[in-house]
């Protein structure tokens, strides 16, 4: 019999506030859509200390209410506006394009899985040269006010050959670790995004401060 291998993980990974570290141009856009409907701005920690997935539910811990249908649709569209301008002032999160040509090189796999827009989110991962990386690119294709976890059911079903067991999410928001959940997958949630790391820690799953240590940790979860 052969040597036993060491089993290594199947990363998927999140975009926004993960590899992409768009925090700024997202928190310009959130108050410049606020102050088209009338709503004074957030500082960053409030936002990073509120903020959750589905947004709806972000704006109802502001607004102490849901959001109508007419206002949700509203303050959506005016944060896109802002955010596609601002979208150009962002880079990848420190470390990230050596994370991922390093895994490629290894001959691991990884995704992305993202709510960002696909038609948005295809065109800056190649733009930013990262694409060979991963064996596939999702964004989202529904309405932007859905929650991850049927996305990630579906992201997960169209990867050939790899399992939910072997399957850890890398993100910044609690969504994300409530998604691998809903597969059956493992979670490592990062700190350089969204969520303030007491907000990630109620999920109880790894919280780590670098995208290093959240690779590193993914493989000890499949190890």
């Amino acid at each position: 019999m052969g040597k036993t291998e060491k089993r290594t993980a199947h990363i998927v990974w999140d975009w926004n506030g993960t590899l992409f570290h768009d925090l700024h141009a997202v928190l310009e856009a959130t108050n410049a859509s606020f102050a088209e409907v009338g709503m004074e701005p957030i500082t960053l920690d409030r936002y990073r200390e509120l903020y959750r997935v589905p947004v709806p539910g972000f704006y109802e811990r502001l607004m102490g209410r849901l959001p109508t249908s007419a206002e949700w649709q509203r303050m959506d569209e005016a944060f896109h506006r802002h955010y596609r301008v601002l979208v150009d002032t962002a880079e990848l999160a420190s470390g990230a394009r050596e994370l991922l040509a390093g895994r490629r090189a290894a001959g691991v796999t990884q995704s992305l899985c993202s709510l960002a827009p696909h038609e948005e989110l295809v065109p800056i991962v190649r733009k930013h040269g990262i694409t060979e990386h991963f064996v596939r690119v999702d964004g989202r294709t529904g309405p932007s006010s859905a929650g991850k976890a049927e996305q990630m059911t579906r992201h997960l079903l169209s990867l050939d050959g790899v399992s939910a067991t072997r399957t850890v999410v890398i993100g910044d928001a609690l969504d994300d670790a409530a998604a691998a959940a809903h597969v059956g997958a493992k979670a490592v949630l990062y700190t350089g995004g969204s969520h303030s790391r007491r907000s990630l820690e109620t999920a109880g799953v790894p919280v780590v401060d670098t995208l290093a240590e959240a690779v590193e940790t993914a493989e000890r979860l499949v190890g």
